[in-house]
């Protein structure tokens, strides 16, 4: 699907960079799945390390929410006791009563709680987050978290949105800022699915991957989410936006891995349904095989002369010494090119996935505040 655009929009790209004002005072954690327990886990570790982090003083899901008046890990294991149908009001009462420099770190995957971001930034509450649904979400939503941030002067950390922390966006903005013009992306940006399309040999079932990868935590809960190519469209859409390129959500043509009848499984029904997978998988690695060329799952936008956009995602049969097959395990590999790098693309590699580096990222963006 093409697209055509405007060049980058200044304000959009000033937002990119703007720096917060205040210095932070207390931190609240929204969600605590393997990333909010990795996220208390090395809070914990570099407090021991006496570095200065701002004050741990609640964490949330969507059960309730816990003051961590003794420590954030006995927090986390009081929250896990809360029971399901426990309402969260007190979670927007925690919220309601921040004070402007206090951090907010999204580690939910909520559009409830993305959409939320402008407002808090707005509030100058600094926003840190490893939820794709803020800016990898409409453009409209992107748009108003910019503008929030530029009118508040609030800090945004969303590194660990795409590449869990890899100089990914940081290098993007930066070339933007210094007046390079992007050209295009592509890159395997799923680490679940580099994860996959590594292992994956075309003899063994390609569904055994699958609930390997889930179990290690490379996978969202539901591994769908990684099949579907949604969780690369929202990455494609950060990185294209961090560039300048105001991508609309609906302008990405997405191939899914998943079969109809799989993607209509209940998810209490999705172990049994996920064979499903095999024989497609199957064919498609074969076909590549005897090109003598290797399955790669990419993302990735061009911009043609005329100003249009192309960009897509899905998997792809490249040639076995394409810069896109090097890597190993759940490593991300982007190639970016732009009027600096015409000829030869930029190239940025490395781990993307695994609660640990997600986690890492989020400290790094808190740290980064706290050091103003």
């Amino acid at each position: 699907m093409n697209a055509v655009l405007a060049a980058p929009n200044a304000s959009f790209l000033r937002a990119t960079s703007a720096v917060p004002a205040v210095r932070p005072q207390r931190l609240v954690l929204l969600g605590t799945g393997t990333v909010g327990r990795a996220f208390v886990a090395r809070y914990q570790r570099l407090v021991q390390q006496e570095l200065e982090l701002p004050r741990f003083a609640w964490l949330a899901n969507s059960r309730g929410l816990r003051e961590c008046a003794d420590s954030a890990e006995a927090a986390l294991r009081s929250a896990d006791l809360l029971p399901r149908d426990c309402i969260a009001a007190t979670t927007d009462t925690a919220l309601a009563n921040l004070r402007c420099g206090d951090i907010v770190v999204d580690a939910s995957a909520s559009d409830a709680v993305a959409s939320q971001h402008a407002t808090w930034l707005a509030r100058g509450l600094h926003v840190i987050t490893a939820n794709k649904l803020g800016n990898g979400a409409s453009l409209e939503r992107a748009q108003e978290i910019a503008a929030a941030r530029v009118e508040s002067g609030a800090f945004y950390g969303d590194s660990a949105t795409v590449g869990a922390g890899l100089p990914l966006l940081r290098s993007l903005r930066a070339l933007a800022a210094g007046g390079d013009r992007i050209h295009g992306i592509a890159g395997v940006l799923s680490g679940s699915l580099a994860w996959l399309f590594h292992q994956y040999d075309g003899l063994r079932p390609f569904s055994g991957f699958v609930r390997a990868a889930r179990e290690a935590g490379y996978t969202e809960p539901d591994p769908r989410i990684d099949l579907s190519g949604e969780d690369v469209r929202r990455k494609l859409l950060i990185l294209a936006r961090a560039a300048g390129v105001p991508l609309e959500a609906d302008a990405v043509a997405v191939e899914s891995l998943v079969p109809s009848e799989l993607a209509t499984a209940g998810y209490g029904d999705l172990d049994a349904a996920l064979p499903l997978l095999d024989a497609p998988l199957k064919r498609r690695f074969q076909l590549a095989y005897r090109k003598a060329a290797k399955l790669r799952f990419v993302g990735r936008f061009e911009i043609s002369a005329n100003n249009a956009c192309h960009a897509s995602v899905g998997p792809q049969a490249l040639p076995s010494d394409h810069p896109l097959c090097g890597g190993r395990g759940t490593d991300n590999r982007v190639a970016i090119t732009s009027c600096r790098y015409r000829e030869q693309p930029l190239l940025i590699q490395g781990p993307g996935a695994g609660a640990e580096v997600t986690a890492a990222a989020l400290l790094d963006d808190v740290l980064r505040i706290a050091n103003l």
